[in-house]
């Protein structure tokens, strides 16, 4: 696959084309804003959309731990959509998430969806982590330290050949690094909207995900992103 390598703090970082980012250095799987239960939520609330997003979030994480096979894996936040997620997971989703949680040093992180993830799906909770100088938290922003965060879900709109395309990416300077939503279900934030603009007020690059991650510099990325 087409993975790109990411320089941050002195350190490199994988992007995998799957929305997620190893760390070599310390054999950590980060991935962020899963929004496990975000369709079952929806279909509680009468709204004709299949409910089988976690089933398909669950799965695709299951082949990158499998590639990667890290010690640790690390959830930014939002791992649920809410409070009473776990309590609508399906048998077969509940089971193949504590395959994954039992198999590996498990942290969920604390997101404003999910404060306090719900109780027996596996893992330890905190609110955020810090490893080698870097912060490991849901939001981005909270201070001037070097950090890696999700919440934002990062995206590209991109103009090409007439037809506007779409990308989840990643996102990087010399201070913090976002993650793209890796949930199902979940939107995205353009890079120009003032909540992500704002945090990266110099250079930036952006790692757009597909069949192969690629790499757009700040000046690429404002000719062709809408």
């Amino acid at each position: 696959m087409g993975f790109a390598a990411i320089g941050f703090r002195g350190t490199t970082l994988i992007a995998d084309p799957a929305g997620a980012l190893f760390w070599p250095d310390q054999a950590m799987l980060i991935v962020a804003d899963l929004h496990l239960g975000k369709g079952s939520a929806w279909a509680h609330r009468g709204a004709l959309l299949p409910p089988y997003d976690t089933r398909q979030t669950l799965l695709r994480l299951r082949d990158v731990v499998a590639r990667w096979a890290p010690r640790r894996i690390v959830s930014l936040g939002d791992g649920f959509h809410d409070q009473a997620a776990g309590e609508r997971l399906a048998a077969a989703d509940r089971a193949l998430l504590a395959e994954l949680t039992g198999r590996h040093d498990w942290l969920w992180l604390s997101g404003n969806h999910d404060p306090a993830p719900p109780t027996g799906i596996g893992g330890r909770t905190a609110p955020s982590l810090k490893v080698a100088g870097i912060c490991l938290r849901h939001l981005p922003g909270v201070d001037a330290g070097a950090e890696v965060a999700g919440h934002l879900h990062p995206v590209v709109r991109l103009q090409r050949a007439g037809r506007g395309l779409v990308r989840r990416c990643f996102v990087v300077d010399q201070q913090r690094l976002l993650l793209p939503a890796f949930g199902s279900y979940t939107g995205g934030l353009s890079l120009k909207d003032p909540a992500v603009a704002a945090l990266f007020p110099q250079d930036y690059r952006a790692y757009l995900l597909g069949r192969r991650v690629h790499v757009l510099a700040r000046h690429q990325v404002a000719s062709g992103a809408g």
